[in-house]
């Protein structure tokens, strides 16, 4: 299904997909297959083995304690090669993985790799999920929805998410009846860890590598940058520049870039620093530093310093030999803004790919739709135009006034032309009454519909309850519902998705189980 007729989507995003000419400037190659030859050469000059070195010391350090599979631990060692490559995706660390679009995120870059290792036999591909643990944003985070039911998890911790306490979280996993999430929440320290367990749980036979960017080897990698934005502030002007480019072309921008686009990170807090005089503060606190100072700190103990929106993917892109980024709608759109930084930086910009999108119906519901007669792609109407177009097209009654509200315009401008003859000033008139009699036309015909609805009340009580199990709380069910709605009544779930998604194909993916 055409992302376009799910009116789902914005038309930003959906310009970016139709590759419209105007937006080329803003990225540097289409995701498709054979554009990858020129990424993997641009990347192949720009990515140092030492990198790849620290990458790989710093995964193995992250991983001890965890049993990983062979799969996993041979892509771990084909890091080091220059001829192995990653697709990454990123997501924030939502406690039972969040919403289904979790899952489709990590079955796109795994599905890009087996695609692009069939092109490129020469190469490797490692699928790479890049925890967002340095977020600070609990409230995002800390529920998830399980059939139809919302379930919290309720803490009082602050700072970045990934170094939390599991606290809780087993009460609530013991509730969902979920045991890999009750060994993670259990058995590991904080909420990196525990993510990192179930992830890998999840999708060790794939080679999956999940990797935590909260690491003070990685970060020394990063030093110049965070030297550059914060004394020099170099980032805001590149990226100001392309947003006054977008806003020129009719866009709206995601993402607002700072001065200084660095918090100060510890345990316990995230907090933005901001230049003040000749100091530069973190806010909500009563620390600070002169430049001499935070140029210390940066060389000594550059783990402090957290990427915001604008430098995270940055950061991504210059500790992992990456090929394409992975994300969501939002993500796409806001990576565009970034290309000047990129280049600041000597940093090969990587190819930008949609997700994959889908909707998964179940053997009740696909029995329910079965009955209602409606067309799937119906369903993706508001309520009320899906009741209203049933009812014209299985009432037995006519129930439109478009012929008498056409006939009627032609009655009022005959009226308006001869009332004109005789007194200009009668053409308004003649107007306001033309209005006022098409207006109770249209009352007529929804007192109609209305009552032709009411004759057809279970019929659409059942649509409606199609449409509320499919688009919960009238979002899309990838927005909402979690992926053990399905899982736990079908262990190869996640397998079917690998099976039936293809990673360069954005559509609008439906999984139907036979009614």
């Amino acid at each position: 299904m055409s992302l376009v007729d799910t009116q789902a989507f914005s038309p930003f995003f959906i310009d970016y997909i139709q590759q419209k000419e105007t937006l080329r400037q803003f990225y540097n190659r289409f995701p498709e297959v054979n554009n990858f030859e020129d990424q993997i050469a641009e990347k192949t000059i720009a990515f140092p083995q030492s990198h790849r070195d620290a990458l790989v010391l710093s995964l193995e350090r992250q991983y001890q304690g965890i049993t990983i599979s062979d799969a996993v631990q041979k892509n771990i060692s084909f890091l080091k090669d220059p001829k192995t490559f990653t697709i990454t995706t990123g997501h924030q660390l939502n406690i039972f993985t969040g919403p289904l679009y979790f899952i489709f995120k990590i079955v796109t870059i795994i599905n890009a790799c087996k695609q692009l290792k069939a092109q490129y036999p020469e190469f490797n591909f490692v699928p790479v999920y890049w925890m967002a643990s340095e977020d600070h944003d609990y409230e995002e985070i800390k529920y998830f929805r399980l059939h139809g039911k919302k379930h919290i998890w309720s803490t009082d911790q602050t700072g970045a998410v990934g170094r939390f306490t599991t606290k809780g979280l087993d009460t609530l996993a013991k509730e969902a009846g979920a045991k890999v999430f009750t060994e993670a929440y259990t058995k590991q320290k904080n909420l990196s860890a525990a993510v990192r367990y179930y992830v890998n749980a999840l999708f060790e036979n794939e080679g999956l590598v999940v990797l935590d960017g909260d690491d003070r080897s990685l970060k020394s990698e990063f030093k110049n940058v965070i030297r550059e934005d914060i004394l020099r502030s170099v980032n805001k002007s590149f990226v100001d520049h392309t947003d006054t480019s977008l806003q020129a072309l009719g866009y709206k921008t995601q993402i607002f870039c700072r001065e200084i686009n660095f918090f100060y990170l510890t345990d316990g807090l995230r907090s933005r620093i901001e230049k003040e005089g000749d100091h530069f503060k973190v806010l909500d606190t009563e620390l600070s530093f002169s430049a001499t100072e935070i140029e210390t700190l940066i060389e000594n103990e550059p783990e402090k310093f957290s990427p915001n929106v604008i430098l995270r993917p940055l950061y991504q892109e210059m500790i992992l030999p990456n090929l394409a980024y992975v994300g969501g709608p939002a993500e796409v759109i806001y990576w565009l803004q970034l290309k000047n930084v990129f280049a600041h930086f000597h940093t090969p910009f990587p190819i930008l790919m949609p997700r994959n999108f889908g909707m998964v119906v179940d053997h009740e519901v696909a029995r329910k739709l079965s009955k209602t007669g409606v067309e799937l792609k119906e369903l993706f109407k508001e309520k009320h135009v899906i009741f209203k177009d049933w009812a014209l097209q299985n009432s037995k009654n006519k129930l439109n006034t478009t012929d008498e509200q056409t006939e009627t315009s032609k009655i009022f401008e005959q009226l308006r032309i001869r009332a004109e003859a005789i007194d200009k000033t009668l053409g308004p008139n003649v107007g306001a009454e033309g209005k006022r009699t098409l207006k109770s036309l249209e009352k007529i015909e929804q007192k109609m519909l209305r009552a032709e609805k009411r004759l057809h009340a279970d019929k659409l009580r059942q649509i409606e309850s199609v449409k509320d199990a499919l688009f919960p709380n009238g979002s899309l069910q990838e927005r909402t519902d979690n992926f053990l709605n399905f899982y736990q009544r079908d262990p190869e779930f996640i397998d079917r998705l690998i099976d039936n998604f293809d990673a360069f194909d954005f559509q609008f993916n439906i999984l139907e189980y036979s009614s």
